[in-house]
């Protein structure tokens, strides 16, 4: 999916770059690059679309997302309130396979790796205990240089390769592409409802968002989603629903209506249907 490609910096003494993003919010456009990522969430808390995934990021996530996969962290709304000031810390590592060099991956030892790597295109998101592992890593390798830098990645794609411990983001039978003027139109549909889905939406003003009728856009949005815009729209108010029924001062009431459901036995079916959960259990087994 061609969804404003970025080019990732690295100069000329670099194999993989390592970014630290410590800003007011992420960066919210829907966007794709060759390189993989693995993204450490020192401090934020909001909402990842990763392919056709949709679900919640929070303090101390560790996701991979795959190369050429689109991609967004969108912060929360209070993260964009300027008296709020809550502030966004990210660590990111970016490489490629051309990093390792043309030979790495036919060596016997690191057969497991080239495995890995594999995998990564679904997306990635890892348990507690393996970002734990990973963690110390994640933030001293900024310190380090030269083959050093080189080994403690080698560390971390080790210690990610070893582990079962992860959830795939992204379906098996997801990755399309796009032309850059339908990356531009599907980041137009995904910012509006992620701002706006808390309010009724009538397929009729998100269609004139991609200038077509509301017959023609509920073709195009599935053909390119695998699901309709209404699942879509129901995801992301599950998911900011999970995040209110983190919170005991929110009641399962609240989180629906809040969501921008209008029907409680409405919110409920669907919740089950994402979190295969009822929210009141959700609520009791989460809340802070």
């Amino acid at each position: 999916m061609k969804v404003l490609p970025f080019k990732i910096p690295k100069t000329k003494r670099e194999s993989f770059r390592v970014q630290i993003d410590d800003m007011t919010y992420f960066y919210d456009t829907l966007h794709n690059h060759a390189e993989i990522q693995i993204t450490l969430l020192v401090k934020s808390e909001g909402t990842l679309i990763c392919g056709d995934y949709v679900g919640n990021f929070n303090e101390g996530d560790l996701f991979i997302i795959g190369a050429n996969q689109p991609h967004v962290f969108r912060n929360n709304k209070e993260y964009y309130d300027e008296e709020i000031s809550k502030g966004a810390y990210a660590i990111s590592l970016f490489f490629d396979r051309n990093s390792f060099g043309g030979e790495f991956f036919t060596l016997p030892e690191v057969e497991l790796l080239q495995s890995f790597l594999n995998k990564t295109q679904r997306g990635l998101k890892f348990s507690p205990q393996v970002r734990d592992k990973i963690k110390p890593i994640m933030f001293s390798i900024d310190h380090h240089n030269g083959l050093d830098r080189f080994i403690q990645l080698l560390k971390i794609l080790q210690i990610l390769a070893e582990t079962a411990d992860y959830t795939f983001l992204a379906s098996a039978n997801e990755m399309k592409h796009y032309d850059e003027a339908e990356g531009q139109r599907m980041n137009r549909i995904f910012q509006f409802t992620m701002k706006e889905y808390y309010r009724d939406i009538t397929l009729e003003e998100v269609a004139n968002l991609a200038s077509m009728t509301p017959n023609a856009f509920c073709r195009y949005f599935k053909m390119r989603t695998r699901k309709t815009y209404i699942n879509f729209l129901n995801e992301i108010r599950i998911a900011n629903a999970c995040k209110l029924l983190k919170n005991k001062e929110f009641t399962v009431a609240q989180a629906c209506y809040q969501s921008g459901f209008n029907n409680l036995s409405h919110f409920n079916r669907n919740f089950k249907k994402i979190h295969g959960t009822s929210p009141s259990i959700y609520a009791k087994r989460t809340v802070n």
